[in-house]
């Protein structure tokens, strides 16, 4: 093995080892993952807020098991393949021994840190765009027709992975008519590996129509909830915050392709990306959704780096050392690798809050990050569930409906009742609405709630009696102050009533 390879293998192995590492024990899986693993237990070929690709994924390993590692293996994998795809790159590039470390060094600092310990469907996305990049570039370096089938490939199972690829495929696009790739248009082959995309991506399409769409009702309601408040200003600042420790090396690679001669001649990498920034202020994405990008861009930034300063010394050791100071202070965001409380001392003592890195979903600071604060509570919660259950006779349990106000409580209720016995728990949120048993009598309702006020509401008095059980109290979990009530002897108004917002909920779909 040369020294190229081992510079990769070793960065790879890094990657990989990161989730298993640096997740501290006193963090659960993050309420998203409940959900994916949920829908790895009803597989189709899409759910209301995904594609079916990571399901799959869920669906292995809860086979295996359902461990931590079973659940992080993912991320990480996919993490160390995007290691190979950016060396890989380099590579196609001319690049040598240095360029590779420092776009591998300038990856695994950067924002991508969070990205690959989660199992969320960020991290194929990520794989996906820079193998597509990958691909791109070996067309326009090689001109050989089976580039374009593997892009085309790439374009389908992006697509079964993420939607937001749907995003890079029209960047994609915009590219080839706007850049020297043109003449794509006049080739049969270009749009035969369009179709082969578009074949992969069908099943789902034909079950987005057979469900009328729920996709566009999944962004209706982000639109809504979390969308209009973004700031468009606040999406381009982010696109350097996120990527703090090396922001400078993918502006160098941006150019390398539009001001070097060298470098105009894979000019559509960056058309594609100033495409996908443009669609995504138009869309008003979420900052995140650009970071696929940002590897094939790391990897032809670090190429021009290494050749602009390829006499210098002074500058080539100033590269590592600036990516490196910046990332360390970078790693406490990024990771949650101490206890909720010592993590809240670093942040405050680094004033995290001001880079916007403790902002939630409701515009304020808390102690931890959102992501952080939603790996928390969930063991708590299902113990609580399963001491209320408990209380509740044979007959009883047979005739009691375990229901959760989110797909969160849902999910990490199934995911750790396991242990405790307890019934299969529904939600009207999220996919967990289509699973719901259908004109179901209910007698009891063993409910999770986040809403503080939910004993207060019109609807407990349609049930002969109501008993606040317990609630969530970890201090730093976003579901604290969740309740779980137990509510018996639910007369026919309320049944008439569920079953109306059930139905209600499921036209909205439509």
């Amino acid at each position: 093995m040369n020294r190229f390879n081992r510079i990769v293998l070793i960065f790879a192995l890094i990657k990989f080892s990161i989730a298993f590492l640096f997740i501290h024990h006193d963090f659960e899986l993050q309420r998203d993952e409940y959900l994916y693993l949920a829908d790895g237990g009803h597989l189709a070929w899409g759910f209301i807020e995904m594609p079916p690709a990571l399901a799959l994924l869920g669906r292995i390993s809860m086979l295996l098991g359902g461990s931590f590692y079973a659940v992080y293996f993912w991320g990480a994998l996919f993490g160390a393949l995007t290691v190979v795809l950016i060396g890989e790159i380099v590579k196609a590039l001319g690049g040598k021994e240095y360029a590779l470390f420092i776009a591998c060094l300038a990856f695994l600092v950067s924002g991508f840190l969070r990205m690959h310990i989660l199992f969320q469907p960020n991290f194929l996305d990520v794989f996906f765009w820079t193998l597509s990049c990958y691909y791109i570039i070996r067309w326009i370096c090689t001109s050989e027709t089976k580039y374009l089938y593997f892009i085309g490939i790439c374009f389908g199972i992006g697509m079964l992975s993420k939607y937001t690829m749907a995003f890079f495929i029209i960047s994609y696009w915009a590219s080839v008519v706007l850049n020297r790739q043109r003449a794509l248009l006049r080739s049969r082959h270009f749009y035969f590996s369009m179709l082969i995309a578009l074949a992969i991506a069908l099943p789902n399409i034909i079950w987005q129509m057979a469900h009328q769409f729920p996709v566009a009702h999944h962004m209706k309601l982000l639109q809504k909830q979390q969308l209009q408040y973004l700031s468009r200003i606040g999406f381009l600042l982010d696109q350097i915050i996120i990527t703090l420790p090396c922001f400078f090396v993918w502006l160098a690679g941006l150019w390398y392709v539009f001001l070097t001669r060298e470098g105009r001649k894979i000019i559509s990498i960056g058309t594609l990306y100033l495409a996908i920034i443009v669609l995504l202020e138009i869309f008003k994405g979420k900052n995140y959704y650009a970071m696929s990008i940002y590897p094939a861009l790391l990897a032809i930034g670090a190429v021009h780096l290494e050749k602009r300063f390829a006499t210098k010394s002074f500058f080539r050791i100033a590269i590592r050392v600036v990516i490196l100071s910046l990332g360390i202070p970078f790693f406490p965001l990024t990771l949650p690798f101490a206890s909720p409380g010592t993590l809240e001392k670093i942040y405050q003592g680094t004033g995290a809050g001001k880079l916007g890195a403790l902002k939630w979903e409701d515009g304020q600071n808390h102690p931890l990050p959102q992501d952080f604060a939603d790996m928390l509570g969930w063991r708590e919660m299902t113990l609580k569930v399963s001491a209320a259950w408990n209380k509740l006779d044979s007959n009883e349990k047979a005739h009691t409906l375990l229901f959760c106000d989110n797909y969160g409580e849902a999910g990490a209720v199934n995911y750790f009742g396991r242990k405790y016995h307890l019934p299969q728990a529904y939600s009207d949120n999220a996919s967990f609405l289509y699973w719901l048993p259908e004109k179901q009598h209910i007698d009891n309702i063993l409910l999770v709630t986040d809403d503080k006020e939910e004993m207060r509401h019109e609807f407990i008095k349609e049930f002969r009696s109501a008993e606040l059980t317990d609630s969530i109290t970890n201090p730093y979990a976003r579901e604290k102050g969740s309740l779980i009530i137990l509510l018996k002897g639910a007369n026919e108004r309320f049944n008439d009533m569920f079953r109306q917002k059930i139905q209600a909920d499921k036209e909205a779909l439509k």
